[in-house]
Formats: C-alpha cells, structure tokens, sequence
C-alpha cells in the first residue's frame, strides 16, 4: 500500500511539473521574461524587436560621457570616442538562452528565469590604442610611486630617509570597468574605478641595523695592504666608497662610481693585462711562438669584501687589496697547435699616388695584418676589414666607379686585394672570388688584379690546409707587400697568361667647344681600347699529381677618346668694292654722294 501511494504522488508531482511546464513554456520564439541585457528587460520580446531595443537605447547614449573618478581626479570619457561598441545581436542570442528548450522542460526553465532573473552582458569591441591612451593619461594624474627607505649621508652622519606609501591606477580593472560602462546604458552617477596602493619594500625600521654599521664605519680610518706596501684609507674616502641603501635594498656594501674609480686607479700601479701568445716573424721567413703570460688583476669582489669586513670592525680596520692571475685567451700550447712555422708565399707590390691613396693603402693593410685562417675557412676581405668609411680613417682618393676614374672614400683600397689575391695565387690556394677592375692598369701584374667594393664584390680564398695560416701585412715607403705563413705545403705553381687583346676601338666621347669654329675639332685624349686577357693556373702537390686548374678571365672597358668639336659660328667676309670708271662711281647715289651697296 506503501508503495502505492509513493508512486501515486511522484505521478501527481510529474504531471504537475508537466502541466506547470507546458503552462509557462510560451513561444520560443521569443525571450524568457525575467531576461535583461545590460539591465534593459527583454523578456517576452522577439529576437528581431529585442535587437532593435537595444540599438535605438544604445544610439541615444553614445555620445553622452560618462564621468569616470579616481583619486580624486574626473574625466569624462564617451563610447563613440572610444570605439566602444556593443553586439547586441550576439547578446540577444545569449538571452535567448535562458529559457529554450522542449515543451515542458522550457517553461520549468522559464519559471526559475522568472522568479530569480537573469542579466546578460554583451561582446564588446574598443579601439585599444584608445582605451591605453586615456588608461594612461589617469595613471599618470593619480599615480604616486612608493618611496623606500633609504640611507643618506650629511657629512659622515648617517641618516635615515622615511619610505612613503604610493598609489596607482589598477589599469586591468579600471579598463574592464571603463568598457563596461560605456557598453552600457548607465549615465547619470559618477563611477569610481579601482586605484591600489604601492606599499615600499623596505621601511625606517628595515634600515636601522644598516645605520648602526655606517656609523661603524666611519667611525675612523682603515689600513689598507698589499704585500709589503701599507696605506691609511681615511673615514672621508671611506664615506665614497660605501653603497649606502636605497632604491629597496637594506645592506651596506661598498660599490658605486667612486669604488670602480678608486678599484681603477689600484689596478694601474699593480696590475698587468693578460698577454695572448702570438707568432714572431724572423728575417728568414721562419715563424717563432711568442709565449702567453697570464695577467695580474685585482679580485675587485674578494677586495669588497675585505674593506667592508674592516669598516665593519671595531677592533680589526685592516683590509688586504687580494690580486690574482687572469689566463690569456690563447695560450702558447694553443698557438704551437697551430702549425704556423714558415713563409709559405709573398707578393709585392709598388704603390704611389696622392698622400691620401697612400694613407688608404696604409689604413686598409692594417686592418687585414694579423688575420688568422683556420684549416678549411674562408678568408673574406670585406669581411676582414668592414665598410671602408670616414669613420674608420678613410679619406677621398681617386678610384674607380662605373668604369670612370673619379674620386671616392677608400681609393687605393684595391691596391691591398690586388697583393692579397697574388699572395694566395703564388701559395696555390683555393680562390673562391675574385674580379678584375673595370680598367686595366697597366703596373699590376696582367689578369691578375682584384678589386673590391664592400659589401658586394669581395675577395675570397679558402685556406684548404691542414694547419693555420698567418696573413701579415708589410708596409714600406714605395711597396706593398702580403706574406702567408703557415705549415710548408711544397705545391708548385704554373701560370700561363693569355696575351692582352684590344677587342674594339676606343669608345668616342664628343664634347661641344664655343671656342673652336664650326668643322674644327681636336683631340684631347686618345683613350684606350677594351681589351681582355685570362691567367690559366695549375697547381701541382709535392708527389706531381694535378691538385687546382683554374682560369680568371678578365675584360676591360675602353677608356673614351676625348674629342672637341668647334660650334663658333665664322663672321661672314667683308663686301667687295667695285672699281671706279672714268666717269666716277657707278650706279645711283645719296644725297652725301655715297655710293649705295647693292
């Protein structure tokens, strides 16, 4: 009977819910009452009318401010001048959700829309760039940094500067809170955004162990040691050299400018850099390792340390200056590894020129002297010595451009890549690039000239040896001259240049001269023709077998004939007189009785 009665009452309890369901379910077409959509009640509406209700309120606020406050600062911002715009229509969607369903099961849904409510907030877009701008106009008028606490000096008295609490705009909030507003239809009450307060790290109390150690500190004069050698560091020079606390830290230490000068002027009277080991070359083209040497340096931390354990000591004021070793970089063990022993190729050139090629020649010979080329790598010009600029020391010199002799910065420049080239032309080296100059220059050895032109046209040589090579650079008054040193490699070398040919006429460059007549002419320069040639190079290991053949070929321009022709008009010849008869001059006359021309 039980039981009966149990299931009587849940049929009771279904069909009342079935009915109370059915009964509320109302169309689904349109929206739950009890539904509101930023505050605005949509329930009972369609989407479409539910759409345009919103639009229309949205419309009627959207220049209307909304005055915003923080920290006692007002500003007064609108949602058209942010880009701040709501989807209504993607808000009316969520809306709709409250309440959808089948049959019964969305009235039961309804009634608890009904009775407990439900506020949609729509999507909102915002111009950012906007919204970050007037975010930090507010931030700027309401934000105060805080102030730790910080240890001062007023003469060798220290003193403690209270911390101050600062406050801030919270920008990730009052940014939600701005966006919202205005997506909103709310216009009448101010609204308050969120500001934080910028609490210091460290406060008067965190400093007080710190002021009872400066005034340890200076409380007299420390020895200073070093070896033998003794000195008094006085309070007053003490003082200069503490790092007092500030900034958030709460420790004492010694640091700051006047350390590293004071630490500076140490390491001049005591201390010795590092010398890395380096080759030596020997008249006889034999190659000496120059040793490393470790360098002497002050430990600047341990010496810290120690001056400050001593102005920290009422009892022992005496601080060590600790020095120790500093390895070089490549040592002499590393540079024997090398294998560089001997002068494996040279090549000479004469230079001349104007003081400022010669300074280029010099300059750019510097850069390149010393370069080390590992076994398999590529020697780059370009790459060695960088944009030839004015910076760098580089002056104006004539040069070639376009196949013009003209002037331009780094002339002389080729002069060094020429001699380079050769140099790794003579030792049988792989070359990877390399260009003729546009004209041909009659005092560097022919087909075998090398310009360059940062950063496109460069020279490149692969050192395809098993041990280092050393380029070195030797200047002279009137010579170049580039030596490669590295393992001997006994490569023979055969060089077969093909005889220069003019492969046309000098080009004609016509120039107009008002001082010459019309159909005279002269010559000012007889030009030069284009020619061109190539270098055939075989390279031959110690045992005969053939290891490189490779020919450069290179075409010069012609250089113009200059010239001049007259475009001076002739005066036209005088009139010839007529001989007079015997009865006087012929034909009418004037009234002077001068005869008239005819």
């Amino acid at each position: 009977m039980r039981a009966q009665r149990l299931l009587a009452l849940t049929a009771i309890v279904v069909a009342t819910g079935v009915a109370l369901g059915l009964a509320f379910a109302g169309s689904s077409d349109r929206i739950a009452a009890g539904v509101r959509v930023v505050g605005v009640n949509v329930g009972g509406l369609t989407s479409g009318q539910a759409v345009n209700k919103l639009e229309t309120r949205a419309r009627a606020v959207a220049n209307v401010p909304v005055v915003f406050v923080a920290g006692g600062r007002r500003w007064r911002l609108r949602a058209a001048n942010l880009g701040v715009e709501a989807d209504w229509a993607a808000a009316v969607k969520l809306a709709q959700r409250h309440g959808d369903g089948f049959g019964p099961f969305r009235g039961l849904r309804r009634i608890g829309v009904r009775v407990f409510g439900a506020d949609v907030s729509p999507p909102t877009r915002v111009w950012v760039r906007a919204l970050n701008y007037e975010l930090t106009r507010m931030s700027r008028a309401v934000g105060s940094p805080h102030r730790d606490a910080a240890l001062v000096l007023r003469g060798l008295t220290p003193v403690v500067v209270a911390s101050r609490t600062g406050r801030g705009l919270d920008r990730k909030a009052a940014a939600a809170q701005i966006v919202q507003t205005l997506a909103g239809f709310e216009r009448g009450r101010p609204v308050e955004l969120p500001v934080t307060l910028d609490t210091p790290r460290v406060t008067a109390a965190d400093l007080a162990p710190a002021a009872t150690q400066a005034r340890t500190a200076l409380s007299g004069r420390i020895r200073m040691s070093l070896g033998r050698s003794s000195w008094w560091l006085p309070a007053g020079q003490l003082a200069a050299l503490l790092a007092l606390p500030h900034g958030g830290t709460s420790e004492l230490a010694i640091g700051g400018p006047a350390a590293d000068g004071y630490f500076k002027r140490l390491a001049q009277g005591i201390g010795r850099p590092p010398r890395d080991a380096t080759f030596s070359v020997l008249a006889n083209g034999r190659v000496a390792v120059v040793p490393s040497r470790p360098g002497r340096v002050i430990a600047i931390p341990e010496t810290r340390r120690s001056i400050l354990a001593a102005a920290l000591s009422t009892t022992h004021r005496s601080a060590r200056v600790i020095v120790t070793t500093e390895p070089a970089k490549r040592t002499t063990a590393q540079v024997r590894a090398m294998g560089i022993t001997s002068r494996i190729s040279s090549y000479e050139t004469i230079y001349g020129g104007d003081p400022n090629r010669i300074h280029n020649v010099q300059l750019v010979a510097r850069l390149i002297d010393g370069k080390l080329i590992a076994p398999g790598a590529t020697f780059s010009f370009n790459r060695a010595t960088g944009a030839r600029t004015a910076d760098k020391g580089f002056l104006e010199a004539p040069v070639i451009i376009n196949g013009e002799v003209t002037t331009g910065l780094g002339g002389g420049v080729c002069q060094v890549s020429t001699t380079t080239f050769n140099a790794a032309y003579e030792a049988g080296l792989k070359i990877t690039d390399r260009t003729n100059h546009a004209l041909y220059i009659s005092h560097y050895p022919q087909g075998r000239d090398a310009t360059v032109d940062y950063p496109d046209v460069d020279l490149k040589f692969v050192n395809d040896t098993p041990r280092w090579i050393l380029l070195r650079t030797f200047v002279g008054s009137y010579s170049l001259v580039v030596n490669l040193y590295g393992a001997p490699i006994h490569r023979r070398i055969v060089s077969q240049t093909r005889p220069l040919v003019e492969t046309g006429p000098p080009p004609v460059k016509r120039i107009p001269d008002p001082a010459l007549f019309k159909g005279q002419t002269y010559v000012e320069d007889t030009g030069e023709p284009p020619r061109s040639t190539s270098v055939r190079r075989l390279v031959y290991t110690a045992s005969g077998k053939l290891l490189y053949d490779s020919t450069w070929y290179s075409s010069y321009r012609g250089e113009p004939k200059i010239v001049h022709f007259g475009t001076k008009t002739r005066p036209a010849p005088p009139p010839k007189k007529k001989k007079k008869g015997p009865s006087g001059p012929s034909g009418p006359t004037g009234p002077t009785g001068a005869t008239t021309p005819q």
